[in-house]
């Protein structure tokens, strides 16, 4: 489950770690307070093994184990996701590419037809791999395109967090109506994000269970996603986690989605 900062940055794990900040002493802007989440360091690579777990409303939990690789450069992160089990998902890859002044670039490379496909814009609401997060939720929200309110400081379990609720200027540019993200004071990481559909209904709730440092970062070792209105969760788990080793360019290609191979 892009903190640069969207539904909780993203849900995908190399978007959600973060450096330490310092609170300032002085009153923040809801504005501030998100861009300073927008803003947080991130490492220039990052290489994980995930569990994910897809829970249904009657308890039942699909188990699945992937690799995430994460580059950034010029600001701009790249990152690959490589299913490992079980059979029905094995092999399936996921690249999205951050470019600047224009969309996103996803592609998923689906083993059964031996095809990679490009995900659309129009597709951004549709479920990503049968998770409670949408292709949207992956990408990197820029700050400037809401308009945020800070409501308040409140505790999110151990955190103390700024409250912002943040509406899209362009209504027809989110799938939701808008957004309360709980953010820590601390390391500025969204350690809790509400979202709310166009009625203004809560929809899906995005909460991080277990933030820990690691090299200098907050890293979010548990999170996870529930879908209010179906009882559906997603929880991400970080088994190992390597931060600013250098990795080939060459894992960020749509050629590595179609073989596997660097």
């Amino acid at each position: 489950m892009k903190t640069k900062c969207n539904e909780g940055k993203k849900l995908t794990i190399a978007l959600f770690l973060a450096v330490a900040v310092s609170v300032p002493v002085f009153a923040m802007t809801g504005t501030e307070v998100m861009q300073k989440a927008y803003d947080v360091a991130e490492p220039k690579f990052s290489h994980s093994a995930v569990q994910m777990d897809l829970i249904d409303a009657n308890g039942t939990v699909e188990t699945r184990m992937m690799e995430e690789w994460g580059k950034m450069e010029n600001d701009l992160v790249s990152t690959v996701m490589v299913f490992r089990s079980p059979a029905s998902v094995k092999d399936t890859r996921f690249l999205q590419v951050e470019n600047d002044g224009r969309p996103n670039d996803k592609w998923i490379y689906l083993p059964a037809l031996r095809t990679t496909r490009r995900i659309a814009s129009c597709e951004g609401d549709k479920s990503f791999m049968g998770t409670d997060a949408t292709y949207d939720d992956l990408e990197t929200r820029e700050v400037a395109v809401d308009n945020h309110e800070l409501i308040g400081e409140e505790n999110v379990g151990s955190y103390v967090c700024y409250k912002v609720k943040s509406v899209a200027k362009n209504a027809s540019e989110s799938q939701y109506g808008y957004r309360l993200s709980y953010i820590d004071q601390e390391s500025f990481v969204p350690v809790k994000v509400e979202m709310f559909d166009k009625h203004e209904e809560p929809c899906k709730v995005l909460m991080v269970e277990s933030l820990k440092q690691q090299d200098g970062y907050w890293i979010p070792f548990t999170s996870y996603m529930v879908d209010l209105q179906s009882g559906h969760s997603t929880r991400l788990t970080i088994l190992q986690l390597q931060l600013d080793k250098p990795i080939s360019s060459k894992l960020f290609s749509t050629s590595f989605l179609k073989t596997g191979r660097v």
